[in-house]
């Protein structure tokens, strides 16, 4: 090769090509990160309810690092999404120097177990929440399934006006509800069955507990979990229950 002009001269014109790239890659690198491209307006489409507008800002502009060009969407989403009642972003450069953000905040359902709370899709998140909520309480990784028999459950007992306060699902599979009010009732439903067992209840409700409230005696428990009927329990009044299924 070395005795060929020819190939001497695509050689070097190859290096030289090569070099005019690298010197044209290093140009568009350095330019990319001038301050001329800097995103200076930070711009929050849609109204919030709940998070702070200025603490998005703030993230954006004091944790976040780039230019409109350099900066990383997806660190920037993450970001984001652990300020309070943040739920999903979605981040999209105008050019020459905004970054619009759309978010979509957390709509709480419930408190969950131990102080955090649970959105309408049963998810669960942490926020300050001074009003009154339902609490819902199960295992790890239960939220989606306990919020979706609060529903379920919840929308039953709409028939007998009662309403929930409190749903809990044990870790051995067992539900209990706990209605609101000033005389709250406590349902136990069991493992086996429970929405049938909910629906046998609220059919047998109006003669039966309303007929017992009517009459002025107040029940405070009913154990559902019984093959062919259901115990209730006032308070002061003691008797010896009948065999359960479970």
């Amino acid at each position: 090769m070395w005795d060929s002009p020819r190939a001497l001269n695509l050689l070097a014109l190859g290096l030289a090509a090569l070099g005019v790239v690298l010197l044209v890659w290093g140009g568009i690198a350095w330019a990319v990160r001038q301050p001329a491209f800097a995103l200076t307006r930070v711009v929050i489409d849609g109204p919030l309810r709940r998070a702070n507008p200025a603490h998005l800002e703030a993230v954006v502009r004091e944790e976040l690092r780039g230019t409109f060009f350099t900066l990383k969407l997806r660190e920037a989403r993450a970001s984001l999404e652990r300020v309070p009642w943040v739920k999903t972003v979605a981040l999209r450069r105008q050019w020459p120097d905004t970054l619009r953000i759309t978010v979509i905040e957390h709509q709480p359902l419930a408190r969950w177990t131990d102080g955090a709370l649970v959105d309408t899709e049963g998810e669960v998140f942490t926020a300050e929440y001074a009003g009154e909520l339902p609490q819902l309480a199960g295992p790890e990784g239960s939220a989606a399934a306990v919020t979706a028999q609060f529903r379920d459950y919840g929308a039953a007992l709409e028939e007998r006006a009662l309403a929930i306060a409190t749903l809990r699902l044990s870790a051995r599979g067992g539900w209990q509800i706990r209605t609101a009010g000033s005389a709250p009732l406590t349902i136990e439903m069991g493992r086996n069955d429970p929405a049938e067992r909910l629906a046998r209840f609220i059919g047998d409700y109006a003669r039966t507990v309303g007929a017992l409230a009517r009459a002025g005696t107040r029940v405070d428990y009913v154990d559902l979990r019984y093959r062919n009927g259901f115990a209730v329990r006032v308070p002061g009044l003691t008797e010896k229950p009948a065999r359960k299924t479970g």
